[in-house]
């Protein structure tokens, strides 16, 4: 099956990040959006996992002990390639409690998954498939301004995803409840 860990947001936080998809729509840009119910903050992406090492996983990831914390939303950004932007953001405060988290379940999963080259702090808001009209879609993007609000991440989740053609499917196999 198909797994990554993930940190789940609060209702109003996706109810935030949902309003600024729709804020920026679709009018220079085709863009497939993350749907509000799967919107979270990815830590690590494991890929196919069999029952033996879902089992190694679940057992590794319960000896993380890092503390709970009060975080933030950042600022929106994009990934580009080519000045264009590919995928749309938005950052999440403080980068460093996340790292930690990050780093202990990189720690904790060493054995049994390839270490992640490089990691962003990040929360994926969509896709961008097609830029219809680019100055104007920067400009939005440049002008659009994240609503600020604060939530506690208390947890992490070991999360199953199905793709399908409606779209993936999110199932929390597991959470770990932070300290």
């Amino acid at each position: 099956m198909r797994c990554f860990i993930a940190i789940e947001l609060p209702a109003d936080i996706k109810e935030n990040l949902f309003n600024l998809e729709k804020e920026i729509g679709n009018d220079y840009a085709k863009i497939k959006w993350i749907a509000k119910k799967n919107l979270h903050i990815s830590l690590k992406f494991l890929g196919e996992v069999d029952e033996e090492k879902l089992k190694l996983t679940r057992e590794a990831l319960s000896y993380v002990k890092e503390k709970k914390f009060v975080a933030e939303l950042g600022e929106l950004s994009w990934f580009s390639s080519k000045d264009d932007a590919r995928v749309i953001w938005v950052g999440v405060k403080p980068e460093n409690k996340i790292f930690d988290l990050y780093g202990e379940v990189e720690l904790k999963l060493g054995s049994l998954f390839k270490k992640d080259e490089r990691f962003t702090v990040h929360l994926t808001l969509g896709r961008v498939k097609f830029i219809k009209n680019k100055e104007e879609f920067l400009s939005i993007l440049k002008n659009t301004k994240v609503k600020t609000q604060s939530f506690i991440i208390d947890n992490f989740c070991l999360v199953r995803s199905y793709l399908s053609k409606d779209g993936p499917t999110y199932t929390i196999l597991e959470k770990y409840a932070l300290e």
